[in-house]
């Protein structure tokens, strides 16, 4: 799998807003674009990019636009192009984040960890994004695939993901939306280096500067991000998390409802009861504790995480499997991931921007019997209803992952 096409960052605002966290984005509220011819990049001449790439296959689709494999004609590199559509961009607001976008991956310096950005092009349909290939997998994936997982690996992944915040933060950028979703590796090799790919919710910033709007992924975010002031120790926080559910699978403040995870962030009670937290190190342990201090100001920063003894030893971590349990906790979580995407997918492809606009319709029309719930039975229909060349396989796929997702919420 090449490079999973991430949408703008309105995607993750989209996310909040149809969920029920409290003062979500109202910056959405901002005057529409619609049937405007809008430039995204002013600075850029419109180019038609197939005079300079052969756009091949598709790699990924999102809410906003595709990705595609393509090779440049001139030294023949393969390379991955994020299409962005401007008929998605529905606001000022959604136009700025892609410019925002584009502005930071030139910004920042080019790093084994960070993909490397080649450049941006503009014609009247679309933004796009050309960049390097990541073609090794996600993070989960490639974790799953493995049959011995150890503290020493999971060590060894973070030292990678704080050393990108690192450098964001040396550059005067707030990621805000790590997960591990937005890490690739490089290439299908044992040794293959794992790179940050999305940047679509990053944003610069100045020392002591305070942000507001609600944005990011909700098992990922910071207390003071609910909280609508923040600056750039949320992406440690969001590191924490990630370390958390690398050593035990699952993450750190769960609920069965969007509200619920906030509520679970806000009071900020750890569990280190649950399999395997018994048998994984003290200094682990410290590690996941001080990155998920509440306060902001009592957290660790980058430097200070990497300068931990834990990491700083990594190669002396324990080297004893984590255990099966982890690694299909692993699974499951990236297969409801999954499933999440592949929902945003069909109603990006199926449903009118009205319709994106108002899931709850979308929810009402597939709730044929008004119970306020949606079965197995009530999503097929609903799936086939929309997308009716949806194949009978992939239409399996959805229901094996809803029914995943609700074994493991039980």
């Amino acid at each position: 799998m090449g490079n999973c096409c991430r949408s703008p960052a309105s995607v993750a605002r989209e996310d909040v807003k149809s969920s029920n966290f409290s003062g979500h984005d109202n910056r959405r509220k901002h005057k529409s674009t619609k049937n405007k011819v809008i430039t995204v990049l002013p600075d850029l001449k419109k180019e038609n990019i197939e005079e300079k790439y052969i756009i091949d296959q598709e790699l990924g689709r999102g809410e906003f636009g595709v990705t595609y494999l393509c090779i440049d004609k001139g030294s023949k590199e393969i390379l991955a192009c994020k299409s962005i559509s401007k008929r998605k961009l529905r606001t000022a607001i959604d136009v700025e984040d892609v410019r925002r976008e584009v502005e930071i991956m030139k910004h920042l310096p080019e790093d084994s960890s960070i993909v490397r950005f080649k450049e941006a092009c503009e014609d009247e349909n679309a933004v796009h994004l050309v960049m390097e290939l990541c073609e090794g997998g996600e993070l989960f994936d490639r974790i799953v695939a493995r049959g011995h997982y150890t503290e020493r690996a999971a060590a060894a992944v973070m030292r990678t993901i704080v050393e990108v915040v690192q450098m964001c933060h040396d550059h005067g950028v707030i990621h805000r939306d790590l997960k591990p979703e937005n890490f690739l590796f490089a290439n299908k090799r044992e040794n293959s280096p794992l790179k940050a790919i999305d940047f679509g919710l990053s944003i610069f910033f100045k020392p002591g500067e305070k942000f507001s709007e609600i944005v990011g992924s909700p098992y990922y975010m910071a207390p003071e991000v609910l909280k609508r002031s923040y600056g750039p120790e949320i992406d440690i926080w969001s590191a924490g998390v990630i370390l958390y559910i690398l050593l035990c699978g699952v993450p750190p403040f769960w609920a069965e409802s969007e509200q619920g995870v906030a509520q679970a962030i806000l009071r900020g009670q750890i569990d280190f009861n649950r399999e395997p937290w018994p048998s994984i190190s003290d200094g682990a342990k410290n590690l996941v504790q001080q990155m998920l201090e509440p306060d902001p100001k009592l957290r660790l920063t980058a430097k200070q995480v990497l300068e931990h003894h834990w990491l700083l030893n990594a190669k002396k971590a324990p080297n004893v499997p984590l255990g099966d349990v982890v690694r299909a906790r692993l699974k499951q979580f990236s297969l409801m991931n999954r499933f999440k995407r592949k929902a945003l997918k069909v109603i990006a492809d199926f449903l009118s921007n009205e319709e994106v606009e108002d899931v709850k319709e979308l929810f009402g029309n597939i709730d044929t019997d008004s119970d306020g719930v949606v079965s197995i039975k009530e999503l097929k229909a609903g799936l086939q209803k929309y997308n009716p060349q949806m194949a009978e396989s992939e239409v399996q796929m959805f229901i094996e992952a809803v029914s995943i997702a609700i074994y493991y919420m039980l």
